[in-house]
Parts: C-alpha cells; structure tokens; sequence
C-alpha cells in the first residue's frame, strides 16, 4: 500500500525535540535526584519518576501551551499584532537659543562639622 499524499505532521524535527526535552529532563531529574537523595536505594525509581515529571511539564509546556498561545495570537489579534510595533517617527526638536541663568553656588554655614 502506498502513500502518496504528505504526512501532516513532520516526524523528523518532532523526534528531534522530543529527543532534546528527555534529555533535558533526564539531566534535571538526575541533578534533582543527586542533590536530594544521593545515590542510595531506590534510585533509578526516584530518577524514573522525575524523569518522567520534567518530561511531562516540558512537553506539555513547549508542545501544546506555547504552539497554542502563538496561534491564538495570531488567529485572534491579527498578524499585525504579533509583529513588532514601529517606533513613532521623531520629530526634529525645534532650535531655540538656551536663556538659562547661571546657577548660584549654595555657601555652606558651618564648615566644621562637614568635611
């Protein structure tokens, strides 16, 4: 049986960055793991288990929430705003000549008691 129509998702990069968030999870559980119980009993089940917690945060955060935010951005307020808003054109300021008094310069009373 062939196929002939294009896949809908991309499975090359989406393996890619499933393959990046493990092993970023499995960095952050054992560094978690390491830190608070050592290497003792019970290890690979607490690293397992954390492993399995970064992993699920990641993925739920980097695969649906941030895809999610970025459509509704675009889907509900338009491309113009996602884009970067032009900064407003300046004006020349107008060349006045300066009539500024010279400033005083204040007398201390008693001198002694500062330096």
């Amino acid at each position: 049986m062939n196929r002939s129509s294009s896949p809908l998702v991309a499975y090359q990069p989406l393996l890619r960055r499933t393959g990046f968030l493990a092993a970023i999870s499995l960095v952050l559980a054992f560094a978690l793991v390491a830190y608070l119980f050592g290497v003792q009993d019970q290890f690979f089940s607490r690293l397992f288990r954390a492993f399995f917690v970064f992993f699920w945060l990641l993925a739920v955060t980097f695969f649906g929430v941030v895809p999610f935010v970025q459509w509704a951005a675009g889907s509900w307020f338009g491309k113009a705003w996602a884009d970067a808003p032009q900064q407003p054109a300046r004006r020349p300021r107008p060349v006045t000549p300066s009539t500024r008094k010279p400033t005083r310069t204040a007398t201390r009373l008693d001198s002694t008691n500062h330096p």
